[in-house]
């Protein structure tokens, strides 16, 4: 839903979910908060891999989104809630732990990983999220709870 990217105690870049806002899978939280790192630091990617990178994350990094970690260098994720279906650091598969393996010149590093972190509140959050639905999602697939639309900023 929500990430920010801390480095040396200060936070460096932010990115929230865009899945449905963009009608494109790929904008997690995680691959938003890059793009704005990376622009940040006029898209250089070795600018970007220097020392000391964590991610906070409100849910599991998926299976792409620690792909993508690794490729960065990101020295340690920290994540409330495990995500069971997609999970990259070892819910469903440890990239965390491998590095994302050959890709291209260069290929990923692990990376350290703690989760439950906040992990009852993270998992609130996405209950009031999956309860209330998006009214930005393209057709739902159950009805939208009326009244109070989720928490501010993620609908």
């Amino acid at each position: 839903m929500g990430c920010v990217f801390v480095r040396d105690g200060r936070v460096v870049a932010r990115g929230r979910n865009a899945t449905n806002l963009t009608r494109n899978a790929t904008r997690h939280a995680e691959m938003v908060g890059l793009d704005a790192l990376l622009e940040r630091h006029g898209n250089d990617l070795g600018a970007v891999r220097g020392p000391g990178l964590d991610l906070y994350v409100t849910c599991e990094p998926c299976i792409m989104c620690a792909g993508a970690l690794s490729l960065v260098g990101v020295r340690k994720a920290y994540f409330g809630c495990p995500n069971d279906k997609f999970g990259g650091c070892g819910s469903v598969m440890p990239v965390h732990a491998r590095g994302c393996g050959a890709c291209g010149e260069r290929p990923g590093a692990p990376f350290a990983v703690e989760g439950g972190v906040l992990g009852g509140e993270a998992v609130e959050v996405l209950r009031q999220f999956y309860t209330y639905g998006n009214p930005r999602a393209p057709e739902p697939k159950r009805p939208v709870v009326e009244g109070e639309r989720g928490l501010k900023g993620f609908a």
